[in-house]
């Protein structure tokens, strides 16, 4: 085993990662709400990596940073579920080309304002990317499908983005209506499902940042609960799936909503 104080990511007994699926060239996680998917600044032990670094250090160590120790894709810090995790380099370069080539089919539940009308449809909008600059010390990547006000040069091209959805259910709450959606976004756009739900109208409850909605769920009522794709070595399909998160429940039940079934029928393109 290589020793600890030699890892690139320091491993964290004390966090808990559950696993949905896991065999000898892959893996893949439920990423819990709140948690950052790598280290980085602000966050360096509190991450899923440093998680799986416990459990499965050696392996990551081996992929190596080039490879993102493993990891083929991320989630918002707010946002839940499942992510794949690669354990050797020739799953990981095989599940890479998976991912640029866009094979690797993702589903989440967004619980949205309102109910969208027609029930199901195909956002195709280009998301620009920019550094929103909080100080003179501090930024955060920020997405946007209008004209990005330029900040010292920091507002990147539009790039092609496409999400379908279709409404699970609806009800009305307190507040109004609301809709639990099973959105599939056909691209990996930072912050995708939240800027397009929000550019038509129906913003995912929770999101201050892209909509008035920071106080309508306890965060970003987001959860990647499906994840379909080729297995790297064996070619067999794979096809997991995460049940319905625990601290979104009452979000449902407030809108009079019915915690929906893992793997619903997915939202074509």
């Amino acid at each position: 085993m290589i020793p600890v104080p030699n890892w690139s990511i320091e491993p964290n007994p004390d966090l808990n990662i559950t696993l949905a699926y896991e065999d000898a060239d892959l893996l893949v996680a439920i990423k819990p709400p709140r948690m950052v998917s790598n280290p980085g600044k602000g966050h360096e032990r509190g991450t899923m990596l440093n998680a799986l670094f416990h459990t499965h250090g050696p392996r990551l160590q081996n992929i190596g940073r080039e490879k993102d120790f493993g990891l083929l894709h991320r989630l918002d810090r707010e946002t839940s579920g499942l992510l794949i995790v690669a354990l050797t380099k020739s799953a990981y370069d095989a599940l890479r080309i998976q991912f640029e080539t866009r094979t690797v089919k993702k589903f989440y539940w967004a619980l949205v304002r309102d109910i969208p009308d027609p029930p199901k449809g195909v956002i195709d909008r280009p998301i620009r990317e920019q550094e929103d600059r909080t100080s003179k010390y501090t930024a955060r990547k920020v997405a946007s499908v209008t004209r990005a006000k330029r900040r010292q040069g920091s507002a990147g091209p539009p790039k092609d983005a496409v999400t379908a959805f279709r409404v699970v259910s609806a009800g009305r709450g307190p507040n109004g209506e609301a809709a639990l959606l099973e959105c599939r976004p056909v691209t990996g756009r930072l912050h995708q499902i939240r800027v397009h739900m929000a550019l038509i109208g129906h913003p995912v409850l929770g999101d201050g940042d892209y909509a008035d909605e920071g106080k309508s769920a306890p965060r970003v009522a987001l959860h990647a609960h499906r994840l379909s794709f080729t297995h790297p070595v064996t070619g067999q399909p794979i096809d997991v799936r995460s049940p319905f998160p625990p601290d979104l429940k009452p979000t449902l039940r407030k809108y009079k909503l019915q915690v929906p079934e893992s793997g619903a029928t997915e939202a074509d393109p």
